[in-house]
Order: C-alpha cells, then sequence, then structure tokens
C-alpha cells in the first residue's frame, strides 16, 4: 500500500511516477475519497465535542439539543465509515510507484543488462525429449497443463532444489517450509489480491488459497509484528500453484507453463536505507547459482508497466531454451520497498527511534523451469554441482 501522507503531501510526483505504469487514475480516484473522508474528521470531531453533557441535571432543552446531536453524529459517522471504506477499497487497488531506474513501457520494453554464456543449439531436442515427464498421464489425473516429473529428472530436480537451499543459506538466509494455503489477508497484504485474484486456485470452505510463490508466507511471517533488528533473511522451498489464467495458448507444449511446480524463495527484511543494495545483493546470488550449473543467460531491468502491484523495480535472469532460440525467465527478484510491510503491518523499531517501516524484497533461486533448461542445453549430461547433492551423472529418459 501506498504511503497515503507522502502522497496526500506530493500528490503530483505520485501521479507521474504511476502513470508510467498506467495507474494514475486509480491514484486520483483515492485520493478524491481521501478528501472526503478528511472532511468529515472535523464536523465527526466537532459533534462528539458538542456531546458532553451539561454540569448539573440538564434542562428540556438542553436533552433535546443531546438527542438531536446524537442522531447527527450517528449519520455522520456511518459517512465516515463509508468514506474510509471507500478509500481503503480504491487504495488497495493502488500498485507501488515504480523506481526512476525502472524503464519506461511495458512487457517488450525490459532492458537487457548483461549477457553470460555462450549460446547455441543444445542438444536439439525439447526438454520433454531428454527428460521424462508424464504429462498425457498428468491430464488424466488433474487436467491440462499438469504434469510427473520421473525417475532420474525428479532425482535432478530434488538436487536443484538442495543445491539452492544450501547456496543461499551459506548467504545468511534462514532455511523455511512454509504453508502453502494461506488467508485472504496473507494475499491481500503481499499485493497479490485484489489485482491479480483470478489466477490462484481458492478453498471457499476453509477461505484459504493455494501460494503462487513461497513469497506470500514468508511476507506474512511477519505479519503484525514490529521487528528489533534487521535485516530477516529467509529461503523456502515451497510447491506452488497457479490458474495461469491470461495464458491461454502460451507455452502449451511440455512442463514450461503449468498449474504446479516446486520453487526455492528468498524474502528479506530490511532498512529502507540498504533496500537498493539489498536488491543487488539478491540478484548476485541469482546469477551466482545459475553460473555453477553452467547455464547462459542474461539479466533484464523490467519495465515499469510489466511490473506486478508491488514491485517498484524487477530483475530477471533469462536462460537460454535451444528449443525456442529465446531466452526465457527462470528468475526474477523485486525491491516492493515499503508497498508489502505496510500492508501487513510490518513495523521495525531502529534502537530508541520512532518506529518505521521496513522494505522488502524477493527473489528466485531456482525452480522447476532451471531443469528444462538444463536438459536441453546439455542434452542429458548433469553439472557437477547437482551431482554432489544426489543427481545422475546423465538423465535417462
Amino acid at each position: 500500500m501506498i504511503d497515503l501522507r507522502a502522497a496526500r503531501s506530493n500528490p503530483d510526483a505520485i501521479r507521474a511516477a504511476l502513470a508510467r505504469r498506467g495507474d494514475e487514475g486509480l491514484f486520483d480516484a483515492a485520493i478524491a475519497a481521501d478528501d472526503v473522508w478528511r472532511e468529515l474528521v472535523p464536523q465527526v470531531d466537532a459533534l462528539r465535542a458538542k456531546q458532553r453533557k451539561p454540569q448539573g441535571k440538564p434542562t428540556p432543552e438542553e436533552l433535546a439539543e443531546l438527542k438531536q446531536i446524537k442522531e447527527e453524529l450517528q449519520a455522520l459517522e456511518e459517512k465516515l465509515d463509508a468514506a474510509e471504506a471507500e478509500r481503503n477499497e480504491i487504495l488497495a487497488k493502488v500498485p507501488n510507484p515504480p523506481d526512476p531506474s525502472a524503464p519506461d513501457g511495458g512487457e517488450d520494453d525490459a532492458v537487457e543488462i548483461r549477457r553470460v554464456g555462450e549460446t547455441g543449439p543444445g542438444s536439439g531436442k525439447e526438454h520433454t525429449e531428454v527428460g521424462r515427464f508424464e504429462m498425457d498421464r498428468a491430464a488424466k489425473v488433474s487436467g491440462a497443463r499438469f504434469g510427473y516429473i520421473v525417475g532420474d529428472t525428479a532425482l535432478l530436480s530434488m538436487a536443484l532444489y538442495r543445491f539452492a537451499l544450501e547456496t543461499v543459506a551459506k548467504h545468511g538466509h534462514t532455511p523455511m517450509l512454509p504453508p502453502v494455503l494461506v488467508r485472504d489477508e496473507a494475499m491481500y497484504g503481499t499485493g497479490f489480491f485484489p489485482s491479480d485474484k483470478g489466477d490462484y486456485y481458492e478453498i471457499p470452505a476453509d477461505g484459504l488459497y493455494l501460494v503462487g510463490t513461497s513469497e506470500v508466507p514468508l511476507a506474512a511471517f511477519h505479519m503484525g509484528d514490529i521487528l528489533e533488528d534487521v535485516p530477516l533473511r529467509y529461503v523456502a522451498f515451497s510447491s506452488c500453484f497457479r490458474r495461469e489464467s491470461g495464458s491461454a495458448g502460451r507455452d502449451t507444449r511440455g512442463m514450461f507453463r503449468v498449474h504446479q511446480f516446486q520453487k526455492v524463495e528468498m524474502f528479506v527484511f530490511c532498512d529502507p536505507a540498504t533496500s537498493t543494495a539489498e536488491h543487488e545483493r539478491i540478484l548476485s546470488i541469482e546469477e551466482e547459482l545459475v553460473q555453477a550449473v553452467g547455464l547462459p543467460y542474461r539479466v533484464i531491468n523490467v519495465a515499469a508497466g510489466d511490473l506486478g502491484a508491488s514491485a517498484a523495480k524487477k530483475y530477471d535472469i533469462e536462460a537460454w531454451f535451444p528449443s525456442q532460440q529465446r531466452y526465457r525467465e527462470i528468475t526474477s527478484c523485486s525491491n516492493t520497498t515499503d508497498y508489502q510491510a505496510r500492508r501487513l503491518g510490518v513495523r521495525w523499531r531502529e534502537g530508541e527511534k520512532q518506529l518505521t517501516v521496513p522494505h522488502t524484497l524477493n527473489g528466485t533461486a531456482v525452480t522447476d523451469r532451471w531443469v528444462l533448461a538444463i536438459l536441453e542445453n546439455f542434452g542429458g549430461d548433469v553439472p557437477d554441482v547437482l551431482q554432489s547433492y544426489g543427481a545422475p551423472a546423465r538423465i535417462e529418459s
């Protein structure tokens, strides 16, 4: 959630930033609703002050006046509550203003920062031809866009997750296995609701949602807390679930875009003064992982119009996929500034100073897509680093 006080004091700056996302209309609606609420507050306060009973026994006239004030106050308080609810409903939809260093534009306007490694034809085969993925059997069991990962390919996947967890833990992140069913408050607090609600699986009978990333339970781990010390750094492994509701017809072959996948995710709560450096630190860990495996990749700075609601700035790492002859996303890392922490009610006490809102950041360590890229680039040969975590030397489908 954006800082409403900052928005009131400098609306033009925030309006201009949000215009880069194409979202300035929501901001104006939120400010207009806030103006209505602010006009009502002094009126309510004035009537509450008049409600004080006179000393001694009140006269009939005074009683009549008190009754009238009570009725007026009740009606005005209802208006105030309604105005606050309307403002908060609109405010919940306003995304985080993008960082000035995020490029202008949309999905096709990301700026490439660097390329590492040599691209080539790879094995000449798609990942489903190298590893073992049972798509047809999964379709009978669960429907389209599900898959079984089987045999040596499953061992490769498990080695990858363990390699990522151990590597990130060495960088000071506490490992965690979080719940993957969360309440509405966690999805709202991380900014996935209300904007992307249609992309997540709901369990209506229990009021729970399956997470699309363990970023959600990691962020909500400190929901409502006052932190005494930052940075707090975590890394989690979990299954993730997405409906992919806006991807009809896209990446329908193989395991590239499925409804269920595994992921190792990094998350940080930090001092706002250090969040830019923390963002670069997370990116460096992601690159360390990709380089250890040996995948050719590039790093891009995602454009403002392609950012998720909570992100002010995001880097993606895209690995080379020979079967597609192009780079595709395998990690992302975002600086969400104070947007998530504010929505989650997380605050930080810096010594004797006044409470402040910390910044949060998230970053992918690995996902199942890494397995696909490894199979396509190396033709079934497994990088040495993953063999030390239990993967076979070569994948036999």
